[in-house]
């Protein structure tokens, strides 16, 4: 391959599409030192995704014990209770931070020392497969790089972007109803309007600097250096701002991530870029790029609402409407799976696939189950529900309702998203059907807190050894159901798949592994009574339900699935 410097390198290329060109020679520089600093010290690895693959996504602090590092208490979790099921762990930012739970980074470079160190960040990802967060489009308030740049560091003068506050920004697409554009006072006494997209404590770097991208970077390779694999491009749609435009999506920001991948790879080509982008559909999918130059997983943020809306229903129609239209530009490329994570049910990706008024009944029905609902403020001044804050298994089930009843909703969801082409995803609560932690809410005054409870070992661990708790049937039932999965390959997340139309009442997905001739069509009930369909034409028969342990060959097209029921049904293509 070609230096970089070439002037034909797409590196050098992207460069001067984003800088002027004496700017993007200094760039470029800068990046040659970076990839040759990292060269030796980094070691390349083989990593290929696979069915294999399944991804924890926790808090660093997720579990506590007296006396021990956090990391150290959740590494020892996962090697007693998912060795060997699940491969793969996102711990959310283990940064010290400031605010917003990890995602107000005060410094790159370290670990929480409430958490651990880098010595229990290496240990997990020498045992697991290592996601990490890359929130870069803010920084803290209380970051050494923004006290510089109030102190007048001249270095720093240019990291953030001020604004004049008589400016017309009214077409800035906001996620949040809080202020764009916040004041600071500096060293001189000088009042700056300074641009936060996301809070106050949130204040958002400057990418015209090509100081900004090279610190950036630097985070990004160090992370690598540390183990991770796969790196999660945080609030990544609003990173490129342009006065007059909506400063989100912008080809600039497209430009970025496609510029930070090949950096990169240019010393690790195993390492995966995730983006995420919780916005509309049909925007979201736009970062895989041509589906190789962009980023290798989207999240499919548009599959929590549906599955909620879906259940509370009882009716597949729009779920599967919309899974028809789910297409991939490579077979390099595919889609992060999920129902919960430490955010909210994001709205915005359902926007044109479900109307205002279904938004507003899962809403409806979300509040009565003890959730709540956060708001954005829109172009006009108003606000819009912005997400669903609500543990996942709460926001289908009626605190009336049995646990029963609750646990088989839940588990319908997640073995769909099971079932789903790409690779899944399990929020840490999700597996052991955590429910809403209203204390917490008004303790911390934030809504998603709802979602985030931690817990000290001794008590998760007790309820988890005593027979009829929730978490204990949730876990042991969540493990055996990932266990048939990764054992499957049919379920590679680069296979082929094509979603069925059974009727109202079911969601199926047909996935092929045409390398060993195998299939399985995926058939979920969404209904809470038995329901009987018939299979296409086009599957073959014997089929076998690999979900139901000493259960005879089907060989004719004609199944019945009890309320709640999945089959996996494997034959031959």
């Amino acid at each position: 391959m070609k230096h970089i410097s070439d002037k034909n390198h797409t590196i050098n290329k992207r460069l001067h599409k984003l800088y002027s060109p004496e700017v993007a020679d200094r760039a470029v520089d800068s990046i040659i030192d970076l990839i040759f600093k990292y060269k030796s010290r980094i070691q390349s690895k083989d990593y290929q995704l696979s069915e294999k693959d399944v991804i924890l996504i926790t808090y660093g602090d997720q579990v506590n014990k007296d006396y021990e590092p956090s990391l150290q208490t959740l590494k020892g979790f996962m090697d007693k209770h998912l060795k060997g099921i699940i491969n793969s762990v996102h711990i959310l930012p283990f940064y010290p931070y400031s605010s917003d739970d990890g995602f107000s980074v005060v410094n790159y470079g370290a670990v929480d020392p409430k958490m651990g160190s880098w010595r229990e960040i290496e240990q997990i990802s020498g045992e697991y497969r290592l996601m990490v967060d890359g929130v870069i489009n803010h920084i803290s308030q209380f970051s050494d790089w923004f006290k510089a740049f109030l102190a007048g560091d001249p270095y720093f003068q240019d990291f953030f972007t001020e604004v004049d506050p008589t400016l017309d920004l009214s077409k800035v697409v906001r996620p949040r109803a809080l202020p764009l554009l916040s004041e600071f006072v500096d060293s001189n006494g000088k009042t700056r309007h300074v641009w936060t997209t996301f809070s106050k404590d949130q204040v958002d770097l400057n990418y015209k600097s090509h100081r900004v991208l090279r610190n950036v970077l630097d985070a990004l390779f160090y992370y690598v250096e540390k183990g991770a694999t796969l790196i999660r491009l945080d609030a990544i749609a609003f990173i490129w701002k342009e006065i007059g435009t909506e400063c989100v999506h912008l080809e600039q920001t497209h430009e970025l991530i496609q510029l930070m991948r090949e950096v990169l790879h240019e010393v690790a080509p195993e390492v995966i870029i995730i983006t995420e982008t919780n916005v509309p559909h049909h925007e979201n999918v736009s970062y895989f790029g041509s589906g190789d130059d962009e980023a290798q997983m989207v999240y499919n943020f548009a599959l929590p609402p549906l599955l909620v809306h879906s259940i509370l229903n009882q009716n597949t129609k729009t779920l599967t409407k919309w899974a028809k239209t789910l297409t991939l530009p490579s077979d390099k490329v595919c889609f992060f799976n999920f129902t919960a994570s430490h955010d909210g049910i994001g709205l915005r990706p359902v926007k044109g696939v479900l109307t205002d008024d279904e938004v507003q009944y899962i809403g409806k029905r979300v509040k009565e189950h003890g959730g709540l609902v956060s708001y954005k403020t829109d172009a006009d001044g108003t606000q819009s529900p912005y997400e669903l804050n609500c543990s996942y298994i709460d926001a289908l089930t009626h605190p009336d309702e049995d646990d029963e009843v609750r646990y088989k909703r839940m588990f319908l969801a997640q073995a769909t998203v099971l079932a789903m082409p790409g690779v899944p995803g399990v929020y840490f609560h999700s597996l052991v059907g955590s429910r809403n932690y209203h204390d917490g809410v008004k303790h911390s005054g934030v809504n998603r807190t709802i979602n985030r409870e931690k817990y000290h070992i001794d008590w998760l661990e007790k309820e988890l050894e005593t027979e009829g708790t929730l978490a204990k049937k949730m876990l042991e039932n969540y493990k055996e159901l990932i266990d048939t999965r990764i054992n499957e390959p049919a379920f590679n997340p680069f296979g082929k798949f094509e979603f069925l139309d059974l009727g109202t009442s079911l969601f199926a997905v047909d996935q092929h592994c045409i390398h060993q001739k195998e299939r399985i069509v995926a058939v979920h009930n969404f209904s809470e009574t038995a329901v009987t369909c018939e299979l296409p034409g086009t599957i073959a028969f014997p089929l076998t339900d690999i979900l139901a342990p000493n259960s005879t060959e089907l060989t004719n097209s004609t199944i019945t699935l009890k309320p709640f029921q999945m089959m996996w049904l494997k034959g031959k293509l």
